[in-house]
């Protein structure tokens, strides 16, 4: 996904088509392509993934701070050793409307400083219930983060990782910092 900034002319519409053809697309891979996560002896099987419907409350503006000198955190994996992530970025953006929003935070991850991606990945009170029991990731592509500057945040992309479809993969896990108290009702679903 590439970093959006804030608009003042959101189309919900056009906003819906695009994430039905992302969704599409997506299910097209993983029932298809050869690198799908879906073993091979399943794909004949596999008609979609599972979705919350799409939600545009779900999808909020963030405020960004960087962090100059990212810290190394070393984040448990589901298979195998820890990998190793710069924490360069956290996000802040209030879930719920009115009187009922509430703020909340996510870091943002790199593997390497230089790298252009922002790696967000999650637990919410959905987790192990409606959705993945690891988490669920969303990534943005980011030219430059700017301190101050504000993206959007769309969980409705939010997704589970290939190691929830097969053991073959080996996926890192959402540390604490990213746990999130509050349902997140948008992205994908997982009920295997």
């Amino acid at each position: 996904m590439t970093e959006e900034t804030p608009e003042t002319d959101f189309d919900a519409e056009e906003w819906r088509e695009q994430l039905s053809a992302h969704r599409a697309e997506k299910d097209d891979f993983f029932a298809d392509h050869p690198q799908s996560p879906i073993p091979p002896k399943e794909r004949d099987d596999f008609e979609s993934l599972d979705y919350f419907d799409p939600d545009a409350d779900y999808r909020v503006t963030a405020t960004v701070e960087v962090h100059d000198q990212p810290e190394p955190v070393e984040m448990e994996v589901s298979d195998g050793p820890p990998q190793r992530y710069l924490r360069v970025a956290t996000l802040r953006f209030e879930l719920g409307e009115g009187d009922d929003a509430e703020s909340y935070e996510l870091a943002g991850y790199r593997q390497q400083e230089d790298d252009d991606g922002l790696f967000v990945l999650f637990r919410d009170k959905t987790t192990g219930q409606q959705t993945y029991r690891d988490g669920r990731y969303m990534e943005f592509e980011t030219e430059e983060l700017a301190d101050g500057a504000e993206m959007v945040l769309d969980f409705n992309l939010a997704y589970s990782p290939f190691c929830a479809y097969s053991e073959t993969f080996a996926c890192p896990l959402p540390p604490e910092e990213n746990w999130l108290d509050a349902e997140v009702r948008a992205g994908e679903q997982f009920d295997r």
